[in-house]
């Protein structure tokens, strides 16, 4: 396994990996990776000749008091998950790399971005896909792996790529959750052991909201106002958004349809997490 920094150094083994037949799998991510992230890299090694995966902490999907300086980071355990797990190539630059000086072009979306975590964080997806194009572009791979957990972002990832006639398949993994059933997250390192067992009510408030849909409930309003009580009783949660959403458009719907997608936002003293699931 090689760690590069550069963007043409990418480049030149990409090119010589592709005269040679083979097939380039590829996992985009901003580091401090766990099991969530190795669930990609896994699907990404099954299913392509090489992997590469990308540890960038875009600070362009960051808003001015969010957490970009505090964003964990620890490239040598990255680096040996990594390993451990077959990465031919990881791709490691430093934001002027990715962004000149005089950088003035972006990708940007609307409809899809105008909801759920794009209502909150405005400039959050603008950051996404412009990082995430460029990416591509430097990478050019056959396939590339996202996690459901950002299931926005994943459903904004796959409309830019039909959008602008990119030429590779994105692949969607399910969500890793921890024994207890909440979902790994990097940020997940910044709860104090009382904030952790208080995070628990996401995964719960998913867990009754699939639930009522399963057992026939067609009101979405009804699901979410139960997923909503049920996290406002937790003294240390406060909701950013807890909303049913169309799977495709990303648009709010009042009644249960498929696809639907329910996607909550909840801090947790300070710390922000995310959590969903979907109705197909």
């Amino acid at each position: 396994m090689t760690i590069e920094t550069t963007i043409d150094a990418v480049r030149a083994q990409v090119k010589a990996w592709k005269r040679s037949g083979q097939s380039v799998g590829f996992v985009p991510t901003m580091g401090y990776l766990h099991e969530g992230h190795g669930s990609l890299i896994e699907a990404a090694r099954r299913e392509n000749d090489k992997v590469v995966v990308s540890i960038f902490v875009n600070p362009m999907q960051f808003g001015p008091s969010e957490d970009l300086a505090s964003y964990p980071r620890d490239l040598k355990k990255d680096s040996a998950l990594c390993e451990s797990l077959g990465v031919d190539l990881i791709f490691h630059p430093e934001p002027e790399e990715m962004y000149h000086p005089n950088f003035s072009s972006f990708v940007d979306m609307t409809v899809l971005t105008e909801e759920l975590c794009g209502l909150s964080r405005p400039v959050h997806f603008r950051g996404v896909c412009t990082v995430v194009s460029k990416l591509f572009h430097i990478v050019q791979p056959d396939r590339a792996y996202f996690g459901q957990k950002d299931a926005q972002q994943l459903a904004v990832i796959r409309h830019m790529v039909e959008d602008l006639n990119m030429d590779l398949e994105i692949v969607g993994c399910p969500i890793i959750r921890e024994e207890d059933g909440l979902a790994k997250s990097s940020r997940n390192t910044y709860l104090s052991p009382g904030e952790r067992e208080a995070a628990l009510v996401l995964s719960r408030s998913i867990a009754l909201g699939q639930k009522m849909v399963e057992d026939g409930e067609q009101d979405a309003g009804r699901v979410i106002a139960a997923m909503k009580e049920m996290i406002e009783k937790e003294p240390m949660a406060r909701i950013d958004y807890v909303k049913a959403v169309d799977g495709r458009t990303m648009q709010q719907i009042t009644a249960v349809r498929r696809p639907m997608l329910v996607a909550i936002a909840v801090y947790i003293g300070s710390t922000r997490l995310i959590d969903n699931f979907i109705w197909e």
